[in-house]
């Protein structure tokens, strides 16, 4: 990218990022088109990654999202941003979460409630003691009161209807869906290796 127009925005999409999450590292966005394009109102596409990612308290190890065209309205471009964008657009990519980094994520606000939704669903009790992954099987575990041994569940795990499917390798009929914002499309969800990996797309409105 070596046009000094998409530099500057790329530059400034990256500080705006960083201001938005917690945490984040290994950033790098390549916007895609032309200076002049830009000026026209439209970019080809915008390709970001970035690597040990905390946002709203979410731990994602590695983030790869491709986007479409973006129509860029720069009649409405407001002092301090950068672009300005009135059409929806699609994004598509991978997200990767550590089986570690979930673990903590879901046993502490403000994820802790998906921790213990989880456990209602899949065990019968709450809260969450604990996820594992296990090769390519979600191991969660919840304390029992009375004694010391906690509830294990183990549970397979696949892409149906835009969401992520658990189903169960204990009780075969058991099977529960994750919900799911309208504006994503899960399409694929991998266990391996200690990381939970994500494939889709999702559908951005900007505000």
């Amino acid at each position: 990218m070596s046009d000094p127009l998409l530099k500057l925005i790329s530059g400034g999409l990256k500080l705006w990022l960083r201001s938005r999450c917690e945490e984040i590292s290994g950033l790098e966005i390549e916007l895609q088109g032309t200076g002049l394009g830009l000026l026209s109102g439209r970019l080809a596409g915008v390709h970001l990654t970035a690597k040990d990612v905390r946002f709203q308290g979410l731990p994602l190890h590695h983030v790869e999202l491709h986007s479409e065209a973006i129509v860029v309205d720069l009649q409405v471009l407001k002092p301090g941003r950068m672009l300005a964008l009135q059409h929806p657009f699609k994004v598509s990519g991978s997200v990767t979460f550590l089986g570690v980094a979930l673990n903590q994520a879901l046993l502490v606000p403000p994820w802790n409630w998906l921790g213990d939704w989880l456990a209602e669903q899949l065990i019968g009790v709450t809260p969450l003691g604990g996820l594992r992954i296990k090769g390519n099987t979600l191991e969660l575990c919840a304390p029992i009161s009375g004694t010391q041994t906690p509830l294990q569940r183990h549970f397979q795990l696949a892409a149906s209807e835009g969401t992520v499917v658990f189903q169960s390798e204990d009780e075969q009929e058991l099977s529960t869906a994750l919900p799911m914002d309208d504006n994503i499309t899960v399409e694929e969800a991998t266990l391996s290796a200690g990381r939970l990996v994500l494939l889709g797309h999702a559908q951005v409105t900007p505000e």
